[in-house]
């Protein structure tokens, strides 16, 4: 994973940097791998309640870079060859399958293709004013991938994403809200800043209650059997409520005072 990705904690809150700032955080392989790792590992460890992924310098994530990068797998040879999914597929299914925390995207700048596909993957996302968002495939005759095809028709609608992507549109900043490719807008000048209030904020509450809605969201969105989704919302709830977080939340809401959460 080396320096090309920069991984820090604050509280219970991990923040992943995507630290190609002079090619604008462009993926190279081993780049995208090194994110999809540190997913992993945050979704691994109990310290770590949120997670939130960024970039360094003024961009999010330019996409895939074009110029030649090498390649680059951390699996062994013959895993490597039957991999029919590979990085561009493993954003989606690390940071909404295999963990279970939420993860905030904070798209500070551009973000296009495949950087779009890891910035649509995240749980919610707060854009920079003067960030750009493009899926960019029918500009150099590609189809989506990185998880768009699920994400964008999820947040848009299906007219709108088809729209987006087949008239290859730019949406700013402040377009993102009506797009619903965001849910707030914030200036640069104060994007870092807001970005780690938002995070801590997140981890005022139960990471157990927080874990168990994700994987219902999560769930629902992959369920078509309205009764299994209605008993798996019941399951967690149990869970959530039989945890040691869950009786401190009522405790506190009935003494009127603020809760302590512990994880368990």
């Amino acid at each position: 994973m080396g320096a090309l990705v920069k991984v820090s904690d604050a509280g219970h809150v991990r923040t992943i940097a995507l630290n190609r700032p002079e090619k604008k955080n462009a993926l190279s392989q081993e780049l995208a791998w090194g994110v999809v790792a540190a997913v992993d590992e945050a979704a691994k460890d109990d310290n770590v309640w949120v997670v939130a992924i960024t970039g360094t310098g003024d961009a999010f994530c330019a996409g895939l870079d074009l110029s030649g990068a090498p390649p680059y797998s951390p699996h062994p040879a013959m895993t490597a060859q039957l991999d029919d999914i590979s990085w561009v597929g493993q954003f989606l299914l690390s940071i909404r399958k295999r963990c279970d925390k939420p993860v905030v995207g904070g798209i500070n700048g551009v973000a296009v293709g495949a950087g779009l596909g890891l910035a649509m993957a995240t749980d919610v996302r707060l854009i920079s004013s003067n960030a750009r968002l493009m899926a960019g495939y029918t500009r150099i005759g590609g189809s989506p991938d990185a998880g768009l095809t699920i994400t964008l028709p999820q947040v848009m609608g299906y007219e709108k994403a088809m729209r987006f992507m087949m008239e290859n549109r730019t949406v700013t900043g402040a377009e993102a809200l009506d797009w619903g490719m965001a849910g707030e807008v914030v200036d640069q000048d104060q994007f870092d800043a807001r970005l780690a209030e938002y995070c801590a904020s997140l981890c005022e509450w139960s990471p157990i209650t927080l874990r168990l809605l994700k994987r219902g969201m999560v769930k629902s969105s992959e369920s078509h059997d309205m009764e299994q989704q209605l008993r798996y919302e019941v399951s967690n709830i149990g869970r959530a409520f039989g945890s040691q977080d869950g009786k401190e939340a009522r405790a506190a809401f009935l003494e009127k005072r603020k809760p302590v959460f512990t994880g368990r």
